[in-house]
Formats: C-alpha cells, sequence, structure tokens
C-alpha cells in the first residue's frame, strides 16, 4: 500500500502540499541531499521512494544497522558509472543515526560532489545524532505521527484495494472497528495495516472484523518511549509543565507513561522535588514536605505499592498555588 505518487500520500500535508518547498521541489523533480526526521510509519521511506521516482533517479536503500562503509563504497561506485551515463542516484540510508561520526564523514565528499543525492531517515533528534558537516549538507526535515484521520484513509484504502490491498477478501469491518485500530495505533500506519492484516487473516475471506476483534489483533498497546534518550526528556518535561499548569489528569497521564516505559521512578520524584521548591516554593511551603515524604515512602514501600504516594503527590503538587517569585 506504499504511496505511488504524491497524491496518493496521506499526512505530512506541511511538507508535501502545493507551495510547501519540499513538495514544490519534488514535483519540480530537483531535490538535493536532506535527512528526514520522524517517528516510525510517518513515511520517511515512502517520501525517499517518490523523491526518486518524480527525479528520475536510481533508488538505492541502505540500512546503518546491517550494512557499513563497504558497502558506501561500492555504492558510490555504481552511482558514479550511472552518473557517467546520465542518471543519477537517490541513496536512502535508513537510521542513520547508527553510524558513528567517523562513519557518517564517509558521506561527505559524495554528497559535496552531488555523486549521489543523500536522504538520511532516522527517529534521533540529528542535532543530536549527525555530524554538524554532515548537516550543513543536507536539509532537515521533521516529519509528524500520523493523525487518526489519516491512518483511518490508509485503512480505508487498504480493504478496496484489490491490487495491492485486502479488497479481494471483500471483509466487512464496521467503522468503529477502524477508528480503534487508528486511534490506537500511536501514528504509525505500519503497526496499523500489520494489524488490520492480522485480523483479515483471522477472519477469512467475506468475514467481519468487529471492534472486539481488532482490538486482539492489537495485542497489547505499548506506548513509544525511548528511556535514556530525547522521548525521556520529552516526557519529563511534560509532566514537569503539566505540574506547572495545574493539570493534575495530564500529570498523571505523563506519570503513568514514563512508569510504563520502564523509567526509574526516582527520575520522577528529582523532578517533582525540583517543581515543590521552584514552581510552588513559599505559595505552598508543605508541598516540598510531602514530595520528600512520598520519595521516603517509595523507598520503603517499592513497587507497585510506592506508586500510590507517587500519584498522590504528582495530584498535591499540580493541584497546589504556584509561586510567582521570591
Amino acid at each position: 500500500m506504499r504511496p505511488r505518487t504524491l497524491e496518493e500520500c496521506v499526512g505530512q500535508e506541511h511538507l508535501l502540499a502545493p507551495g510547501r518547498p519540499l513538495g514544490d521541489a519534488i514535483r519540480r523533480g530537483d531535490v538535493g541531499s536532506c535527512i528526514f526526521w520522524g517517528p516510525p510509519g510517518s513515511g520517511k521511506t515512502t517520501i525517499a521512494r517518490l523523491i526518486a521516482q518524480y527525479t528520475d533517479r536510481e533508488f538505492v536503500e541502505f540500512s546503518a544497522v546491517v550494512d557499513g562503509i563497504p558497502r558506501v563504497r561500492e555504492i558510490v561506485k555504481e552511482a558514479e558509472s550511472r552518473r557517467s551515463l546520465g542518471r543519477g542516484t537517490v541513496l536512502f540510508c535508513d537510521e542513520i543515526h547508527r553510524f558513528n561520526r567517523a562513519q557518517q564523514d564517509a558521506f561527505l565528499p559524495h554528497v559535496e560532489r552531488a555523486t549521489v543525492t543523500l536522504i538520511g531517515a532516522t527517529t534521533e533528534n540529528p542535532s543530536f545524532e549527525l555530524n554538524g558537516s554532515l548537516l550543513s549538507r543536507c536539509t532537515v526535515y521533521v516529519l509528524q505521527p500520523l493523525t487518526p484521520a489519516a491512518i483511518f484513509t490508509v485503512l480505508q484504502r487498504t480493504l478496496e484495494d484489490s491490487e495491492r490491498g485486502l479488497g479481494q477478501l471483500d471483509l466487512k469491518v464496521p467503522d468503529d472497528a477502524l477508528e480503534l485500530l487508528a486511534e490506537q495505533a500511536d501514528g504509525d500506519a505500519r503497526r496499523a495495516l500489520a494489524a488490520l492484516e492480522l485480523a483479515a487473516q483471522q477472519a477469512g475471506p467475506r468475514g467481519t472484523i468487529s471492534r472486539e476483534a481488532m482490538a486482539e489483533a492489537l495485542a497489547r498497546r505499548i506506548a513509544v518511549y525511548d528511556k535514556g534518550r530525547e522521548e525521556h526528556f520529552n516526557m519529563l518535561s511534560a509532566y514537569h509543565k503539566s505540574l506547572r499548569g495545574s493539570d493534575p489528569q495530564g500529570a498523571l497521564y505523563w506519570m503513568a507513561r514514563m512508569l510504563e516505559g520502564g523509567e526509574d521512578p526516582m527520575t520522577i520524584f528529582r523532578r517533582a522535588v525540583a517543581m515543590a521548591a521552584e514552581d510552588v516554593g513559599l505559595a505552598d511551603p508543605d508541598a516540598l514536605r510531602l514530595a520528600i515524604a512520598a520519595r521516603d515512602a517509595y523507598h520503603m514501600l517499592g513497587a507497585p505499592e510506592g506508586y500510590l504516594p507517587l500519584a498522590e503527590m504528582t495530584i498535591y503538587l499540580a493541584t497546589a498555588p504556584k509561586s510567582t517569585g521570591l
């Protein structure tokens, strides 16, 4: 179900819509080296393939997970031969952040000479993971998670497409089942399609996929969390902002997301204690005492009983008055 044209693309309108720099460059057939930064299943590989198609260049896929510099040299040699015949090459490097700094430098001369058009895909912040010299030669485009509405459209197309999708099975899938899948896919079209295919195999030709069957196909929903990396800091920041913004429901949500992802509760306690001293401060002196007591209670109780004082502290801090300064 990979889109074959820009018109078939769903989502990423901020990059691909008419009038947007990347979309217009693709339509003109004139795209330089770039980095796509976005979550899994958001369309990084798809857009790279479309760039090769619209610019009439050879598409060569390369994974930094399994391939190394010797393979880069082979690709460059082939690209030089292809260029002598008047055809360019798009070198798509998936998981480019897996390369170390020295390995990333191997791309520089070939990008500089335009031997290849490098398109790197990464789920990590390029500012942290990629060389500045490589970033200076590439345009960074940020892809967003697909919205539930976009994923719903993809799923509908899949059920209707007899050539590439599941249309030949003539399945009956109520909208509420598709809506559940679109909501639970966490913006990942690949995950949604895999769950739909599993449900279709279970239902069989001309079968019905109910909302309950779709939930079973999804199995246990694992929230995205990369402990110790950028998403870790994003969620910790969201937790702090919810406390500061007097939003107990939001603070509990981010607390639960971090715990579910395997975060050390002491990390959450440290942020909360700092918040009690800085953001609440003398507006409620009991806030700091309660935060320290909740931390000590967790040390005494451990998990899961210790999650209760953590949650109580979170609610207290979120609802406490905030200091306007000393």
